[in-house]
């Protein structure tokens, strides 16, 4: 009985020290692969990687892992020579299998959601324009100033928030913000000068993993949000 005991101590003791290890080195893990992928996309903000499944040291000699979550929070993304802000970006890797070297992976599959504040969009605009919620999905409303015949004439409108297939030959989506009527008040010309104000189209993909595309969006009073997802996501690399 007391040998039995004694093998049952030292089990309870191993497999503790088993847990606290493998309880470090995937906090240690996590901390690293938060600041490789911050480092890779160049990315402003905060960071933060939690790596699911246990043990973890298991899945790290297989350079196989269940799943990562990442949560990046206020973002600037830079696309096209243009910075957008992303308050928020959460997003799950599935099937992640790590490079040889254990600095980064590729996920079979990825699926998450970014917000756009009011504030960052208007932001975004780059034309002088204020956004806010529109009242209804996918809606914002939009005021801008614009000068006519020496008078500047502040006009608002509701405009349509949507993703587009962009136009530049580069393949992908694009947040276009559009008009949906703009009043004339019959003064010719004013629907384009109100239009070069509220209407605008923006990237976002160069703040995001590469692989990692935008799927759908909406709107509410806290912002815009965009859904996400991909196969062959990057995760993060050397």
């Amino acid at each position: 009985m007391r040998f039995l005991r004694v093998v049952v101590i030292i089990g309870v003791v191993l497999g503790a020290l088993f847990v606290g290890v493998d309880r470090w080195a995937v906090g240690y893990a996590e901390n690293r692969l938060a600041e490789r992928i911050q480092a890779r996309q160049g990315l402003a903000g905060t960071s933060e990687v939690e790596i699911h499944g246990f043990p973890f040291l298991t899945q790290a000699l297989s350079h196989d892992l269940d799943r990562v979550d990442l949560r990046l929070r206020g973002v600037e993304a830079m696309a096209e020579g243009r910075k957008t802000r992303l308050s928020e970006v959460d997003a799950s890797f599935h099937g992640v299998k790590l490079n040889g070297d254990y600095s980064g992976g590729t996920a079979e599959r990825a699926e998450g959601s970014a917000l756009i504040t009011y504030a960052d969009l208007t932001a975004a605009s780059q034309t002088g324009a204020t956004l806010t919620y529109g009242g209804a999905p996918g809606k914002v409303k939009v005021t801008a100033g614009v000068t006519v015949l020496g008078r500047t004439l502040t006009r608002s409108v509701v405009s349509t928030v949507a993703l587009v297939d962009a136009e530049d030959g580069k393949g992908g989506k694009v947040v276009r913000v559009h008009a949906d009527e703009v009043p004339g008040e019959g003064l010719p010309g004013i629907e384009g000068l109100v239009r070069k104000k509220t209407d605008f189209d923006r990237r976002l993909d160069g703040g995001l993993p590469a692989g990692l595309q935008l799927s759908a969006l909406t709107s509410d009073e806290t912002g815009v949000h965009l859904s996400l997802s991909g196969s062959n996501v990057v995760l993060a690399g050397s």
